[in-house]
């Protein structure tokens, strides 16, 4: 072993010895192997916003389209929404390999994520909601490992994102600023183990099992409903990517996957309806350069919810395209059925079904190395009622503008 000449003086002087010099360079030369792995990265995700028509009034300000990371907290003003900071070591193509994932959230969406421990308040099993506004949440932490089985089996113990939706919950991976009513209704993070097996480049799989589906760190299904220990979350998805000799259509993908368990019962007093979120969705090359489209398909069956359960079911239909380098344009259209009497829109009559349509156009234009900048407009309309507006329930349409700048490091 090569020593720098400061240990071998040292060593001369009768300070260190080589045979220590020498140990303390392999642990040293371990943790630099180990660190050298490790990468950091995020993004810090802001916006300004206008909810045309959607004044503050007697303390209110009307009612707002019902979808994940929006709401009054973000209408008309300028807003921070939330800084990513990730630390994470990849798994290797060694038939063994081992990594790992931490994803903290600081920000106001943070406490949207409501990923909090269901142990970090003294009163945790009345009040999940205290310590709320502190900005900051664990999107993801897991283990990763694989395992020398047929292909590989990669494995994640932990906290882990849904493995339903078209959308993700980083925003900017998302070709519309606003989430949709489809992601709105879908699971979000889950604490427990999912298995991924690739049989080939086309096809691949995973299943785990959850706590539960809520998002809380450490939750569990049963409590003071007497629900059984051994009650699980149960989670499964297939994918198919279409192949390189597949022509204009290669890489065009198609989804399906299912969550299906107990919510929170730690989240707050009977929080704690049975429910099956189904999920089908894809995206389709075409054979016009820079255009894609995709569709997404979620049902979310409430077992418990109010006295008689019921549904809620999604469409969404999108397209993007590529214009040059920088200039690309995303649209969304969207269909809502909540026959659940008040699941997902409160404001709705007695026994009406809320139904809506959306439709949001984006357009980006990414100017400045690493960040995306986007302008977007989206208008909601409700099919049979009015829900929206400056007062509660006197308007049937609901338009937003919004302006959204991300950078990633």
């Amino acid at each position: 072993m090569k020593f720098n000449k400061w240990t071998l003086g040292l060593a001369a002087l009768g300070v260190v010895s080589l045979t220590s010099a020498a140990k303390a360079e392999e642990k040293m030369s371990a943790i630099q192997s180990a660190l050298s792995a490790t990468t950091i990265s995020g993004y810090v995700d802001v916006s300004a916003q206008w909810n045309i028509g959607n004044q503050f009034h007697g303390g209110s300000d009307g009612a707002l389209p019902n979808y994940s990371f929006g709401g009054a907290g973000k209408a008309d003003g300028f807003n921070l929404n939330v800084v990513q900071l990730s630390i994470a070591k990849a798994l290797d193509e060694s038939e063994w390999a081992s990594g790992y994932r931490v994803d903290l959230w600081l920000g106001p969406d943070a406490n949207t994520l409501a990923s909090a421990s269901t142990f970090h308040s003294a009163n945790s099993e009345l009040d999940l909601s205290e310590g709320a506004s502190a900005d900051l949440g664990i999107r993801q932490a897991y283990v990763a490992l694989r395992a020398p089985v047929g292909n590989g089996l990669d494995v994640k113990l932990g906290v882990f994102d849904s493995i339903l939706g078209y959308e993700s919950l980083e925003s900017g991976n998302n070709p519309n600023y606003s989430r949709s009513y489809g992601f709105s209704i879908e699971p979000t993070t889950l604490t427990g183990v999912l298995a991924s097996y690739r049989f080939n480049d086309m096809i691949s799989a995973s299943a785990g099992i959850a706590n539960t589906k809520g998002p809380h760190i450490n939750a569990r299904a049963h409590g003071e409903d007497f629900m059984s220990e051994a009650s699980k979350t149960y989670l499964a998805s297939v994918s198919f990517t279409a192949p390189s000799d597949w022509g204009w259509a290669a890489g065009s993908t198609l989804y399906a996957g299912v969550v299906h368990g107990m919510d929170d019962n730690e989240a707050g007093y009977d929080y704690d309806w049975k429910s099956t979120s189904w999920y089908l969705g894809g995206t389709l090359a075409t054979p016009v350069t820079g255009l894609k489209v995709g569709a997404a398909f979620d049902l979310l069956d409430l077992y418990d919810w109010g006295s008689n359960g019921g549904t809620v079911w999604t469409i969404g239909l999108y397209a993007s395209y590529q214009a040059t380098e920088k200039l690309s344009v995303h649209l969304r259209g969207e269909y809502l059925d909540d026959s659940t009497d008040g699941y997902l829109f409160t404001n709705m009559s007695s026994g009406i079904h809320a139904k809506l349509i959306g439709i949001t156009g984006t357009v980006q234009y990414d100017l400045w190395q690493n960040v995306i900048s986007r302008l977007e407009i989206r208008w909601d309309h409700s099919c049979n009622g009015d829900v929206f507006g400056q007062f509660v329930g006197d308007e049937a349409d609901a338009v937003m503008i919004a302006g959204n700048v991300i950078y990633k490091f």
